[in-house]
């Protein structure tokens, strides 16, 4: 009996051992890519954690061996620092900055809490208990987070690690709700609380590092593809998404068509008013333009004042009404950085999209139409000729 006990008691500071070198593993990996990268909101936070959980795990894997009250009770600190860092990196990463405000005083109490625990000769094992509580409930509490119908834009990934934060944080908060009524605890019970805390490093360590990775991919590709004065579409962007609504029309037999845009006396503007007030039009002109859009539509600028518009399922009818509603909404915008004094307008271009055609010709054929919106006196809209059918 004595035997199976001391193999149980080898196990368990094994198993100690073993995830504290995980965390401190997954910590260290970590500083080449936070010094080679903008890292992540939280992610130098969370790799605090894991740092801090590793050294507190090798405290509790070498305090049976000293029985230094001392290392007890910084053992007892560790637990609550880890568990506060990991809370403190979750609130930075998902934007709930209010969650500062209870982490710190929640933070004291547990340190007090634990340290008092320590001094007072509470058993080790009774101590790990309550950790496992503790821990049990924050990562129920963060997976019905990551869960929550208001993450509507949650990734597959963001879902799958909060059905597995929510499934071994309820097993770790039973096994010590179990354990602390005194009921006896089968032995499976308490491999499936161990299994349990070795799910929630794996899964939390690497979880966290490809969620942060996929918000980092997830920006540069906004800073790849979106103009940085008005959050369009920039022209490479548009012209790939474009091409790609005329490809998908062209096979579901649909129309498609172009629209060339460009703000109307736009150097005038900037030379009598200043390139602020020249910014606030192109941002206004924008805002104006996308408001009064259908979601799949595509704005682009591609350049200055000159944006394009492509409007699949649309027909050239269709367009120029949308074009009419454009020209007016464009009237409607007053620039605050000139004293409302000056009335905008737009020249509009519109072609519909040959089934023969590539884009780079229609696109040729919208800015003619465009041109000749000019030349007929602006602030107004002209249909371009039929595009010519290959042979």
């Amino acid at each position: 009996m004595l035997a199976h006990e001391e193999s149980a008691v080898i196990d368990h500071y094994l198993y100690i051992l073993g995830v504290a070198m995980g965390n401190v593993a997954f910590g260290v990996l970590m500083l080449p890519y936070l010094r080679s990268t903008a890292a992540t909101s939280g992610l130098r936070v969370w790799m605090g954690a894991r740092m801090a959980f590793g050294a507190t795990q090798l405290l509790a894997w070498m305090r049976p061996e000293t029985g230094s009250p001392v290392l007890a009770m910084l053992e007892s600190a560790g637990w609550i620092a880890g568990l506060t860092l990991e809370a403190a990196a979750y609130a930075a990463f998902f934007g709930y900055p209010q969650l500062r405000r209870y982490l710190i005083p929640v933070a004291a109490l547990g340190l007090l809490l634990a340290c008092a625990a320590s001094l007072h000769g509470l058993p080790h094992r009774e101590l790990i208990v309550y950790v496992s509580l503790a821990m049990g409930i924050g990562a129920f509490t963060t997976g019905a987070i990551l869960m929550h119908p208001r993450l509507s834009e949650a990734t597959a990934l963001q879902r799958l690690i909060g059905v597995s934060d929510m499934g071994s944080g309820a097993a770790m908060a039973v096994w010590s709700m179990i354990f602390l009524a005194g009921l006896p605890v089968p032995g499976w019970g308490e491999a499936m609380a161990y299994l349990a805390g070795y799910l929630l490093l794996i899964v939390n360590g690497f979880g966290f590092i490809l969620m942060s990775k996929q918000r980092d991919d997830a920006r540069m590709e906004h800073l790849a593809t979106t103009d940085g004065l008005t959050g369009l579409l920039n022209r490479r962007a548009f012209f790939d998404r474009a091409e790609a609504a005329r490809l998908l029309a062209l096979r579901q037999h649909q129309p498609i068509t172009l629209l060339m845009l460009d703000i109307d006396h736009f150097k005038q503007l900037n030379d009598r008013f200043g390139h602020a007030t020249g910014d606030e039009a192109l941002v206004k002109f924008a805002t104006s333009c996308s408001d009064a859009l259908r979601e799949h539509d595509i704005l682009g600028r591609l350049g200055g004042e000159e944006f394009a518009l492509a409007l699949p399922g649309t027909d050239l009818a269709g367009a120029l009404h949308a074009a009419e509603r454009l020209r007016e909404a464009v009237l409607a915008i007053r620039l605050l950085t000139c004293g409302n004094s000056y009335t905008m307008t737009v020249s509009i271009g519109v072609v519909l999209i040959d089934p023969q055609e590539d884009l780079a010709a229609a696109l040729a054929r919208a800015d003619h139409a465009l041109y000749e919106a000019k030349r007929n006196g602006r602030n107004r809209v002209e249909a371009g000729l039929p595009g010519r059918r290959r042979a």
